[in-house]
């Protein structure tokens, strides 16, 4: 195919006047002011129509003639938008190989001398099928034909074996659609969060409504494209609208074909589609871009799923569901929910599915989502501890996160958890070092602090922190100090204390601070840490959020806003203002209950169960004879018994360990006393060594391959590395502290380490916030010198693993 303008032949004289009267009228159309939209589309169309059929005639193309002229491309869909090409295919049966020339020469030049764009070919039958099934692009474009002219029965046998064809093949097709949209996308970027996005082949863009409906011809997904853009049901209809009347106008004030937004455009643009200005333009540009991907990314997986599922492939037993979570299970590669879930009675049934589906790399089924969202309860203020754990997993997966995110707000579902994001989405950067839009910077620099986790004392209130930093823009004013008002109310219905609260409020009112501080002032002047630190409130905990905050906020931001050299000037003066303060409060030992106290001393071993703080949270506690590995085997008992370990006290009376655990279990109800009993005596006895059970059964656990072919990995609940230091108790004993992802059997994986490698547990604190451990253990410790704590170390980081 050729797009570019030919000169006549010599001595060859084409039709001129015809050409000429072309482009002259459909300069008309496209500066008739009355003419907008589908109104203007549909008579350029009919412009070029209108000529074809008469050319058409004048060259002997009439029906039985054995020549056809077929439309494919915007013409084919009656899409012509302004300058868009013209794709024309010349079908012929073979019958008179001596016109073949004659006919096509007669159809192009005139339209070439007009200087009209144009994509030709001249195809057999058989040639069209041959095309179809060696190029996948050019296949999808013949979906398209559209028959203009000429032998109407042979155009229909083309169009009728090219979508037969299509169909058969599907299968085996399908692999090439995709690679090459993937390629397309890598090439062209996303066009919701582009500052001059490419409407035609960006992501979002309108090349893949058209692939929908490729995959819908081949009865492989729902033709979504091809509803009326007024009814109900799907949005994909008007964001197609939109995007085709963006790309029109683009095309009319360039007075050539441009599928890009140009920055100096975007203003006249607004005004001729009638949008309040260019900013408010981006905003509609940015979420018709994410309803396409969002539908083109659920019609690949309906795809992929359909053509797994044929021919005797369809006589195997069906697709195995692998639990998740409560109420959530894996089925074809996908989330979806479990035939016992009921989304109307459980509140917290849709942060677990979002973060089923981040922790394990999987996308949310359609249906699924479409269930929650119709039928899914409002979650009561405050929120519950599980609810507010579930979400702190979805966000500490990093960049994993973002496919659900965003699948959560296509369904409307996630601002029904935080209103406040109605004044964020789509909403575009108002300077020009912004890659994003202010709700995707928001995830982005989510995801960036989730890999900062395990550097802070309060990884919880980091991701909460990342999440709601310009929560405050688009509502006028600083939206700094907007937004630190915001952040309280999140934090009320989130759940959290009045103290975590204020951090929070803190953190968002002064997430600009340090920044301003290095690039202004000298940050190792001791005035200027002092001025720093009475602005913190003396909060060390407030300090090192802040320096993890710029780092992720600023990578988040776009090229060159980070440099390590900044990141050293930042990391300096949280240091500097750490110190300045007196450093983080040293864990301590929490005081052992009288009751366990007295049990303790008794003698003996005892299982008590209390409710926890939720409706699902439990209080184990274990006392039993202290001895070397006790208390791995004890937090063995409880990840075999399916239970997640959130909090944990360890200590020592009368001789005896006693060991509490805020526990809460993955399936079904609160743990039975006697059969935890029964369970820990078997362990002690030495019948079972439950760290190697926990390893079998990850082992087992592992799912199969997917569609891609290639088995899947164990995947971690966070993105950051783990970390071990070691520092100084209140009574001079060392402390070993270590923050890391969260998963089953840690605690029992950690303690059986210290416990090999000499060291003698005396006390220890365990806490699970969100996806992040953070534990620390007062040991005892045979040889203490720096080559000693080093081996520790590094034995306790390599079984931190992920068994996911």
């Amino acid at each position: 195919m050729n797009a570019d303008r030919k000169p006549s032949e010599p001595g060859r004289a084409p039709d001129p006047t015809s050409g000429a009267t072309l482009g002259a009228a459909r300069s008309i159309l496209l500066h008739d002011d009355s003419l907008t939209g589908a109104d203007q589309r549909d008579a350029i169309a009919g412009l070029f129509e209108d000529w074809l059929v008469a050319r058409a005639e004048a060259l002997g193309i009439t029906d039985r003639s054995g020549f056809a002229v077929v439309a494919v491309g915007s013409l084919g869909r009656r899409e012509m938008v302004g300058y868009s090409d013209l794709d024309l295919i010349l079908v012929h049966d073979d019958r008179y190989p001596e016109r073949l020339s004659e006919v096509a020469d007669g159809l192009w030049y005139p339209l070439w001398d007009a200087g009209i764009s144009l994509d030709h070919s001249v195809r057999s039958v058989p040639e069209a099928l041959r095309v179809t099934r060696e190029d996948a692009t050019a296949a999808l474009g013949l979906l398209d034909s559209r028959f203009i002219a000429g032998d109407r029965d042979l155009a229909d046998l083309m169009t009728v074996s090219v979508r037969n064809l299509w169909r058969s093949e599907a299968r085996l097709r399908l692999p090439q659609v995709i690679e090459a949209a993937q390629d397309r996308w890598r090439r062209t970027g996303d066009i919701a969060h582009r500052a001059e996005p490419d409407l035609k082949s960006g992501r979002g863009g309108l090349r893949d409504i058209q692939l929908l409906n490729a995959l819908a011809v081949a009865q492989l997904t729902d033709g979504l494209a091809r509803l009326d853009p007024g009814s109900a049901g799907s949005p994909l209809p008007a964001a197609y609208e939109f995007l085709l009347g963006a790309r029109g106008e683009a095309h009319r004030i360039a007075g050539r074909a441009r599928d890009q937004i140009r920055a100096q455009d975007a203003d006249e643009i607004a005004v001729g589609l009638g949008v309040a200005d260019r900013f408010e333009l981006a905003r509609r540009i940015s979420d018709a871009g994410r309803t396409t991907s969002y539908a083109v990314d659920a019609g690949l997986r309906t795809a992929q799923n359909a053509v797994s599922r044929r021919g005797f492939s369809r006589l195997r037993r069906a697709t195995m569901r692998r639990p998740l979570d409560e109420g959530v299970v894996e089925q074809g590669g996908e989330v979806v929910l479990a035939r016992s879930a009921i989304p109307s009675q459980d509140p917290g049934l849709v942060l677990r599915v979002a973060a089923a589906a981040a922790r394990n790399r999987l996308p949310i089924n359609g249906p699924a989502l479409e269930r929650l969202a119709a039928y899914g309860a409002a979650m009561p203020e405050p929120w519950s501890a599980e609810a507010l754990s579930d979400l702190l997993v979805l966000l500490a997966a990093g960049h994993d996160m973002a496919g659900p995110v965003e699948a959560l707000d296509r369904a409307g579902l996630w601002g029904r958890m935080f209103p406040e994001w109605e004044h964020v989405r789509d909403l575009p950067p108002r300077d020009g070092i912004h890659t994003w839009t202010v709700d995707r910077h928001l995830i982005e620099t989510v995801a960036g602090a989730a890999e900062l986790t395990t550097s802070v004392s309060r990884p919880d209130l980091l991701l909460l922190g990342a999440l709601l930093h310009d929560i405050g823009k688009g509502l006028g004013g600083d939206h700094c100090a907007v937004g630190a008002d915001l952040a309280d109310t999140v934090g009320r219905r989130l759940g959290l204390w009045e103290p975590d609260r204020r951090i929070l409020s803190e953190m968002v009112r002064h997430h600009l601070l340090l920044h301003r501080v290095v690039t202004r002032r000298d940050p190792a002047d001791p005035a200027v840490v002092a001025h720093v630190a009475e602005t913190l409130g003396g909060s060390a905990v407030l300090a090192e959020l802040l320096g993890a905050l710029a780092d992720a906020d600023s990578r988040a931001t776009g090229p060159g806003v980070w440099s390590e050299w900044k990141a050293t000037l930042i990391s300096g003066l949280v240091e500097r203002v750490v110190a300045h303060i007196g450093g983080a409060p040293v864990t301590a030992p929490d005081p052992i209950a009288p009751e366990f106290r007295e049990l303790a001393e008794h003698g003996g071993l005892h299982v008590r169960l209390n409710p926890g703080d939720g409706p699902n949270m439990t209080v184990v506690t274990m006392i039993a004879p202290d001895r070397p590995g006790l208390l791995s085997k004890m937090a063995g008992v409880l990840a075999l018994s399916g239970l997640q370990s959130h909090s944990a006290t360890v200590g020592v009376h009368a001789g005896h360990a006693v060991d509490s655990f805020v526990v809460m279990p993955t399936f079904g109800g609160p743990p039975d006393a006697v059969l935890l009993r029964q369970r820990l005596v078997a362990v002690l006895g030495g019948g079972r060594d439950p760290v190697a059970e926990l390893a079998a059964r990850a082992a087992a656990r592992q799912p199969e391959a997917g569609l891609s072919g290639r088995p899947a990995v164990p995947v971690s609940r966070i993105a950051a590395p783990p970390r071990v230091r070691w520092l100084s108790g209140p009574d001079g004993h060392p402390l070993l502290e270590l923050r890391a992802a969260d998963d089953e059997g840690l605690l029992a994986r950690v303690t059986a380490e210290l416990e090999r490698s000499d060291a003698d547990i005396a006390w220890a604190t365990v806490s699970t916030l969100g996806a992040t451990a953070v534990d620390t253990f007062c040991v005892d410790l045979r040889r203490d010198d720096a080559a000693a704590r080093e081996s520790i170390a590094a034995a306790v980081l390599a079984v931190c693993a992920p068994v996911r």
